[in-house]
């Protein structure tokens, strides 16, 4: 699959020599590059140079780090643009944690730039897939369905009494995906490739656990469940509309 001309990169990494042969190598496979070296460069470029299509975000930059502003993305307006976040450390509570601040996919350091390309097309090719979103979730500080709300900005789930429900990362990006598609059903491959990123192999065959756990988290009956509903042979559903409050 060619990656089309038209895809924007932004690159945020601290090294120059990485900066200069990553935009070198991805131009020469079509792509459009703009690369910045801090995070406050990259605030410049999202206003002056976007959209993009992809942020390549290195962990490790001075002044904010990578996982910070991958958190602040996700928090903001651009919090559709999918992230690839580089590192030098391949520890995996660093990783764990890149994935829970949003990130889409990652990479440690040393890499090589057409491992890199393959990740960025997989990333792009995984977010397209999705369905329209109904756009519910855009900016909004509460989710409200049912008798439940969730806080987007402090990841909270709440019930009608206002009492928060504790919830793994998994079962929140799960739970975030229904919210951003609401009465939409979703394929079991689409909802591994949202909750997980490229870790979606590891856990091929989990993702109905996932659902179950949410289910309890929801106090929904399995047997015949109010808000997360199986549609046979096709996926899941969040049967009821959700209503974004600031």
């Amino acid at each position: 699959m060619n990656t089309r001309p038209s895809d924007h990169i932004l690159i945020v990494d601290d090294d120059r020599e990485i900066r200069e042969l990553l935009s070198t190598y991805l131009v020469k496979n079509g792509l459009r590059v703009v690369a910045v070296p801090t995070g406050r460069h990259m605030r410049a470029a999202l206003e002056d140079s976007g959209p993009f299509d992809l942020v390549i975000l290195d962990l490790m930059l001075p002044g904010e780090d990578g996982l910070t502003l991958c958190r602040d993305l996700r928090t903001g307006k651009y919090k559709a643009t999918p992230i690839l976040m580089l590192t030098a450390r391949s520890e995996e509570a660093d990783r764990i944690l890149g994935l829970e601040m949003g990130a889409d996919d990652y990479l440690a350091k040393p890499f090589s730039a057409r491992e890199l390309l393959a990740r960025i097309r997989s990333v792009m090719r995984r977010t397209r897939m999705l369905p329209p979103n109904m756009g519910s979730a855009e900016a909004a500080r509460k989710l409200v369905f049912g008798e439940w709300q969730v806080d987007t900005v402090e990841r909270h789930l709440l019930d009608e009494s206002g009492t928060m429900v504790a919830l793994s990362g998994a079962e929140y990006r799960l739970l975030r995906v229904f919210l951003d598609h609401p009465q939409k059903v979703l394929s079991r491959d689409q909802l591994l490739s949202l909750t997980q990123g490229r870790e979606a192999e590891l856990f091929e065959r989990s993702i109905d656990l996932l659902v179950s756990r949410l289910r309890q988290r929801l106090r929904d009956d399995a047997r015949e469940p109010r808000y997360l509903k199986t549609v046979r042979s096709e996926g899941y559903v969040l049967a009821a509309a959700v209503e974004a409050r600031d």
